[in-house]
């Protein structure tokens, strides 16, 4: 998730009541036509950078699909020329956390739990999901790539975890599952260098299953996933659960372990520099501390 503060009144920050999405603030449109769920993240200005509100929003518009008898299967995409840049260091509740270091850990600890629990909705959906992705698919857009169960990608689109580069940690369980993918050796060689690499090299890693050319990925993409919704739902979400059930046996255990992570590495005075000499575009001095 990045760098994000809480208050005290933190509900402000993390809206965690709320079920609607206020006019004007949508980051994901979710539209169902045909037996498909189309969710798309809308705010290609920004490169469709993500927040604790990109975080609320898919867990309600997951919620939708997941009880939506008419949806068979998910289409997740993006306008503009980024899948989704990382976090939008803009978006409401930047910034360091108040209160003692004991406190703004615990904040992040909880927060990032919350995260991972409407992400969890995401990824665990009965309906199989189609991630198509272009551009930038970089951080947190990686990240939530890899919550798709079949990925296609431009041949321009570009892939990193760049967050050790900033101080922070992977915190959304991306580098996990390209360990699940790719193996543990590919996965800290991106997550501890936060080396970019292209949508051949992703493929190579079995990261993608197809790679396309950039003027025919959306439609394809809606080719795979009408295919996905003309089988048989009962037999497609049963073979989907028992796939996930064998792959993902021992991440939620190591979610928790990264949850910690996260909230250390957030209140850390390396996250402090990395974020700042980003912003200063000079070389970041990391102490340790």
């Amino acid at each position: 998730m990045g760098r994000r503060g809480f208050r005290r009144g933190w509900a402000r920050v993390i809206d965690t009541v709320s079920t609607e999405i206020a006019e004007g603030e949508e980051r994901i449109r979710l539209e169902v036509a045909d037996g498909i769920a189309v969710l798309t993240l809308c705010r290609p200005a920004e490169l469709n950078g993500w927040s604790w509100e990109s975080t609320r929003q898919l867990g309600l518009l997951a919620d939708r699909i997941r009880f939506d008898p008419c949806v068979r299967a998910v289409l997740l995409r993006a306008e503009g020329r980024a899948f989704c840049a990382g976090i939008d260091v803009t978006a409401p509740g930047g910034g360091i956390t108040v209160g003692s270091a004991a406190e703004r850990t615990r904040n992040y600890y909880e927060g990032i739990r919350w995260a991972h629990e409407r992400f969890a909705v995401f990824a665990r959906l009965p309906q199989p999901v189609v991630a198509a992705v272009q551009g930038y698919c970089l951080g947190f857009g990686f990240e939530l790539a890899l919550m798709a169960d079949i990925r296609l990608a431009a041949e321009d689109a570009v892939f990193a975890l760049p967050e050790a580069r900033l101080g922070v940690a992977v915190d959304a369980g991306g580098d996990l599952r390209i360990a699940r993918e790719a193996g543990a050796g590919w996965a800290k060689y991106l997550a501890l260098t936060g080396r970019r690499v292209d949508a051949a090299t992703a493929l190579r890693l079995n990261l993608l299953q197809l790679v396309l050319p950039t003027t025919q990925l959306q439609a394809i993409a809606r080719e795979v996933v009408a295919e996905l919704a003309a089988n048989a739902p009962l037999a497609v979400q049963g073979i989907k659960r028992a796939i996930d059930a064998y792959a993902d046996a021992a991440l939620p255990a190591a979610l928790d372990r990264v949850a910690m992570t996260a909230a250390l590495t957030l209140t850390s005075e390396d996250c402090r520099e990395g974020y700042g000499a980003g912003a200063a575009r000079r070389p970041p001095r990391f102490t340790g501390s």
